[in-house]
Formats: C-alpha cells, sequence, structure tokens
C-alpha cells in the first residue's frame, strides 16, 4: 500500500487508492467507523471520492484515531493555547511520514542536499511532540551540510550565518515561525538573493495576528526577496502542503484538498467556491486519511488552494456528532 500510495500519477490512481484506503479505516478504525456508522455510510455505497466521510479534525483531541494494532512508534502532539486540549497523533510506521515528506520536498524543490537549512522555530523547540521539529530535524541531517541547524534565541549567530552564505551563492532554505521571523527582521537587515524564506505560520500569542499578505509584505522587505514561501502542514497529518508565492498552496499527488459548505458540513462545494476546508492525506494509512479541518479555504481548477481564514467558534458548524 505504501508503494501505491507515493506512486500515484493521475486522478483514476488517485480515486482507486483513496477508495482502498477508505475501505481499510472503515474497517480497522473503531472511531472513524464510528462515525461512518452514524452517517449510514457503508464503503459498499461510495464510488467517489466525495461521498467519503470526513472526520472533524476535533476527534484527534478526544479519541485515539488508529487505522491499526502496531505499536505506537511517535506521538505527535498539537501546541495549543493555554488551558486547551491538545490533540495526539499516533504513528505506529513512521517510514510513511519519513517518505511522504523527502518525497514532497523533492518534488517541489529538488535535493535537500543542495541545501543549507537554517530552522527558526523557538516554540516549536521548546516543547516535545511536534511532528514539524521531528521533520526539519530529519531534512537538516539529509543535507548533509554542517552549517545546517536549529536556532532558538541566538538569532544574532543566525543572521550572521545567513548572510556569509548567501553572499556565497550557497542555496539556503529558511524555515521559520511567523513572530520568529518578524522579530529577525526587525533586529537585522537583510538583501538575500540565494535564500528561500518558509514561514510555517503562527504568532502563537507572541505578536498580534496577520492577515497572510500583511505578513508576506513585511517578510518581503525585511529579508528583500520576491516570495515568502509558506508550508501548510498539521499535527494530525502526515503530509504537508506548499506555496512558493502569494499564499497559494500546492499538494503531493497522494494529498487533495476539498471544501465543504459551512453550514451543511456533509456537503462538498464545487471547485472555486470557498468553505471549511476538507483534507485527504492519504500517508495518514494507519491514523485517518480523510479529516474535516477548522480552516476556511477555496480550491482552484489546477487543485491548489488558499487559506482565507478559520471558523470562529471551536466546533465545525453542521455537525452535530462531536460526541461518540
Amino acid at each position: 500500500m505504501q508503494e501505491s500510495i507515493f506512486n500515484i500519477q493521475n486522478e483514476e490512481n488517485f480515486t482507486r487508492v483513496a477508495l482502498e484506503v477508505f475501505r481499510h479505516q472503515f474497517k480497522n478504525n473503531k472511531v472513524y467507523r464510528s462515525f461512518c456508522d452514524l452517517l449510514y455510510v457503508h464503503p459498499s455505497d461510495v464510488t467517489k471520492v466525495e461521498q467519503i466521510p470526513f472526520l472533524p479534525i476535533q476527534f484527534f483531541k478526544i479519541k485515539k484515531v488508529l487505522s491499526s494494532l502496531d505499536e505506537v512508534k511517535e506521538t505527535f502532539t498539537s501546541s495549543g493555547t493555554t488551558g486547551s486540549i491538545a490533540s495526539k497523533h499516533f504513528v505506529t510506521d513512521i517510514k510513511f511520514y519519513k517518505e511522504s515528506y523527502l518525497k514532497a520536498f523533492a518534488h517541489f524543490y529538488g535535493d535537500i542536499e543542495d541545501y543549507v537549512v537554517l530552522a527558526l522555530l523557538p516554540n516549536y523547540l521548546e516543547r516535545n511532540g511536534s511532528s514539524l521539529v521531528f521533520m526539519v530535524d530529519d531534512l537538516i541531517v539529509k543535507s548533509k551540510n554542517s552549517e545546517s541547524g536549529f536556532y532558538l534565541n541566538n538569532i544574532d549567530e543566525l543572521a550572521n550565518k545567513l548572510i556569509s552564505l548567501d553572499k556565497k551563492g550557497q542555496k539556503i532554505l529558511l524555515i521559520g515561525v511567523s513572530f520568529a521571523l518578524l522579530d529577525l527582521i526587525e533586529k537585522h537587515q537583510f538583501n538575500l538573493n540565494n535564500t528561500i524564506v518558509m514561514e510555517t505560520g503562527g504568532m502563537k500569542g507572541r505578536r498580534k495576528e496577520l492577515i497572510r499578505n500583511e505578513l508576506h509584505q513585511l517578510l518581503q522587505e525585511g529579508f528583500k526577496v520576491d516570495e515568502i514561501h509558506s508550508e501548510y502542514g498539521m499535527t494530525e497529518l502526515l503530509s504537508q502542503a506548499y506555496s512558493k508565492g502569494k499564499g497559494v498552496f500546492e499538494t503531493p499527488s497522494w494529498m487533495r484538498i476539498l471544501t465543504r459548505d459551512t453550514e451543511d458540513a456533509l456537503s462538498i462545494l464545487p471547485t472555486g467556491k470557498a468553505g471549511g476546508i476538507n483534507i485527504i492525506d492519504l500517508a495518514n494509512y494507519n491514523s485517518c486519511s480523510f479529516i474535516a479541518t477548522q480552516d476556511l479555504g477555496k480550491v482552484h481548477q489546477n487543485k491548489s488552494f488558499e487559506i482565507i481564514g478559520r471558523f470562529d467558534n471551536s466546533d465545525i458548524r453542521g455537525c452535530n456528532l462531536m460526541v461518540l
């Protein structure tokens, strides 16, 4: 199945594998099976991807969402806000995650060994269980470059290294949480020519929340780069989407974005209509691959997508099946 998931070539492939994954998770995931039963949805009635039920993402806060009886090898947790319940993603086969992020990075950015990876992820490093730190740590190792590494509070050292390496023509991936990247440009001036600046979102209470356009404008001016790249991922997923500018994201072939009606959570909207973001992540084979998030967005004809906001309340409107 791992080979089938990561070698999807076209829509026919995707549909076939997605339906197979749905049948596997319906049979082996108690939480997801109960959810589907409440909706009176059975695999025998499902012939299209749009008919597959999407599990509300809040279930990762209150249930053990697993489609495997194998031993849990990694538990990824969300940061959350003070007093909130963290999501937990139980991973039985870490190879799925590694293959997902390595293949996706290679697809969008090329060979990781061409880059120095500089990571500015203070809030993630300050806690355990971050799937983002796990991924970036592996990318740092895979870069095979002694200059690659994490930075916590030593942003002066990071700034000096960034300026020096960029001037030498070294390709650099600077990946950072939004507030930390803003801290960096407030303290130092840059004029980068060989660096990809990638934000992973999140002010985490450290700064006033900014809309993406405002944030990217500040970062573009501060780093003197043409575009700001973005990574879109979450604790509950094993795949990421990437934007090379203007907030337009693309997914690897085993990942899809759909939108649902904000007043009817079970209704999938046509392409181009803004609504709640539903994610298909086939790499999540041993957990749940069909997740209804709290993000709002819009999908374009070429399957790229934009995030335009989040639901105002903590529950996803239109779905009253939150407690099994």
